[in-house]
């Protein structure tokens, strides 16, 4: 019997009753071969991103199992792009992602790269912050003429100018990119992502946005545990002329331009500036429409209160009139206060008009009818002045004045 070479297939059986009848192209590839038998590998590809296993780590290259035939290789620009400290951070069995440079080189290498591995992968969380519309926490690194410079990864983000919130461009001062935005160095901040532009390697952020959304969610939460006549403190994030707006613990109030100061002023600007730190009383909450109303005048004494410590209903005071009105006169009582003598208190006759009885400029004895503190309003009388209702107020008054006099006497030293 003529013996014949006889090729042994898997099972122990010859290879000719296993082979598969599928004709193969000639020029085939092994890759597709290898498969066709069950003996593929999985083959690397250009750009891709793997998780592989320090195998090796060695001065000039680090070798990492990515489950091919050979370990893949790290060296020359792609293991020097590696910072020192996370390098030596690196233990054999580390699992690390890498980047597939070259699947094959013409030493047979997987040519691989782990800096560029980490930085796809943190374009892709930066595509997923923009599309989530998250807010992202980081520190400002740096900045050029046009902003600031945050991290989000490995990645290089750029909040510009137009982007950057109110209160923190509030504080910046000076001419030159180092004087506006040099000291902010290092705090940190909270952005959204606006913009992502892998081949441009442009990654947009916004501070602004980020605080709008923090507010909202502030808000509620403040809304909740705060109360009618919580005093806080806070700063001023913008104004406009019928107030300002302060944040305290995150969350926008609103101070009326009637709140600001116990002062007529015309505009909040003639009192506060942006970035201003301010202490506020609550003084009303519309939990249904998000909207906090606060004062700053209320924590100040009032002035007219201290002007008016002097002055009791009933007593007699000197006044300049100062301008005349269908309903009354006013009268000047020193000390920025006015006080109101109303036509029906002007004369005991019934008359038409106040030019009836006085005129701009005449000094008179007025008597003090009512003070409104909270309306901060003075009510006068020209003919209660010698108004019997009162002769015993006045009585007591001249006594009053008069033991004041004697007792000054008394302590004035003698010549």
């Amino acid at each position: 019997m003529e013996e014949k070479d006889v090729l042994i297939g898997h099972g122990g059986q010859p290879a000719s009753e296993q082979a598969d009848t599928t004709p193969q192209p000639e020029t085939a590839s092994m890759e597709s071969l290898l498969e066709a038998e069950g003996l593929g590998l999985d083959f690397p590809k250009q750009g891709e991103i793997r998780t592989g296993v320090v195998a090796t780590l060695g001065e000039n290259e680090i070798l990492v199992s990515i489950g091919t035939k050979s370990e893949g290789v790290i060296s020359g620009r792609e293991l020097e792009a590696i910072p020192a400290e996370e390098r030596a951070a690196l233990r054999v069995g580390d699992r690390i992602p890498v980047f597939v440079v070259v699947p094959e080189d013409a030493n047979g290498n997987v040519v691989l790269s782990y800096v560029r591995a980490r930085e796809e992968r943190d374009w892709e969380e930066a595509e997923a912050l923009l599309e989530s519309n998250a807010v992202y926490d980081s520190k400002i690194i740096g900045f050029n003429k046009g902003g600031l410079l945050v991290p989000v990864g490995r990645l290089r983000g750029f909040v510009p100018a137009s982007q950057i919130s109110m209160v923190r461009r509030a504080s910046m001062s000076g001419d030159t990119p180092d004087q506006r935005w040099g000291r902010m160095v290092g705090e940190h901040i909270r952005v959204k992502v606006i913009e992502v532009d892998r081949e441009r390697r442009r990654l947009i952020l916004s501070e602004r946005s980020a605080l709008q959304e923090t507010r909202e969610s502030l808000k509620d939460r403040l809304l909740d545990e705060l109360q009618v006549g919580d005093v806080r403190k806070g700063r001023v994030t913008s104004v406009a002329e019928f107030g300002a707006f302060v944040n305290i613990d995150g969350a926008d109030g609103l101070v009326h331009l009637s709140e600001i100061s116990w002062d007529r002023i015309q505009h909040p600007n003639e009192v506060l500036k942006v970035g201003q730190e301010v202490d506020v009383k609550v003084i009303s909450i519309d939990r249904d429409r998000k909207r906090i109303g606060l004062s700053i005048r209320q924590l100040q004494a009032d002035p007219w209160v201290k002007r008016m410590g002097h002055i009791k209903e009933g007593q007699l005071i000197e006044g300049k009139i100062t301008h005349l009105t269908k309903f009354g006169a006013f009268a000047s009582l020193g000390e920025d206060l006015e006080g109101l003598i109303h036509v029906s208190e002007l004369s005991e006759q019934r008359i038409g008009h106040p030019k009836e009885v006085v005129k701009e400029g005449d000094v008179l004895t007025l008597r003090v009818i009512k003070i409104d503190a909270e309306r901060r309003r003075i009510g006068l009388s020209l003919r209660k002045v010698d108004s019997p209702q009162y002769a015993d107020l006045d009585y007591k008054t001249f006594l009053a004045e008069g033991a004041e006099q004697s007792k000054g006497d008394e302590t004035e030293p003698e010549e």
